[in-house]
């Protein structure tokens, strides 16, 4: 799960949905399988991956294995 719009955004929205900090990865929470359809009810899109890197990096949130994390 990503946002494209600011991090803070993203993570008022994991914790609406109860998902962990531990969840969050770089730029995007992995959200278990079993919880899908809750983050859909929620508000949540599918994109294919293409769209949502394209979405990070346009907000300027990418963040890959070489971005320092402040």
């Amino acid at each position: 799960m990503i946002s494209d719009t600011d991090f803070d955004e993203l993570h008022a929205f994991a914790e609406q949905a109860g998902i962990p900090r531990r969840g969050f990865h770089r730029d995007h929470y992995d959200i278990p399988e079993e919880m899908f359809a809750e983050m859909l009810a929620l508000g949540a899109e599918v994109a294919p991956s293409t769209t949502l890197v394209r979405a990070l990096r346009s907000a300027g949130l990418r963040r890959t294995r070489d971005t320092e994390i402040e």
